[in-house]
């Protein structure tokens, strides 16, 4: 189990700092799902296709749409591994084979404390852009 040292303050819900709290636990629960816990008792479980969404590297197969970030097509991404980056946070290696993405701890907490909004706005998106969740079919 990967573990902080050190108490990280951060922007959250535009509420001025918030002090986000200690993990205290993260795990790979299948290759679909992420599981991280933090000492306050905070419990978040995230689909590979949210965390692949947002992951907070640029890559070469995120489309930007009149500014926008767009991700398309990742609704059956899975995760191979998770590396741990220091004290600091973890590496998710996608199957799609996307690997630059560090996503620190605070990180994880923000995604988890926004994920129902966040979720909507990738929908609203990906449907403004006449763009779908499901990967594009396989060539012939």
């Amino acid at each position: 189990m990967l573990s902080i040292t050190r108490v990280i303050s951060r922007r959250i819900h535009g509420k001025g700092d918030v002090a986000v709290p200690k993990l205290s636990g993260f795990s790979i629960v299948s290759p679909k799902n992420v599981e991280v816990e933090y000492a306050d008792g905070s419990k978040f479980s995230f689909s590979s296709e949210f965390l692949r969404v947002h992951s907070p590297a640029a890559d070469g197969k995120v489309r930007s749409i009149g500014g926008e970030k767009v991700i398309s097509g990742r609704r059956y991404v899975g995760i191979m591994s998770a590396e741990p980056v220091g004290n600091y946070g973890a590496r998710l290696v996608f199957d799609d084979l996307h690997r630059t993405g560090i996503y620190p701890w605070d990180y994880f907490y923000e995604l988890g404390s926004n994920k129902l909004g966040l979720m909507r706005s990738y929908i609203k998106i990906l449907q403004k852009h006449h763009l779908s969740r499901e990967p594009p079919p396989r060539r012939k």
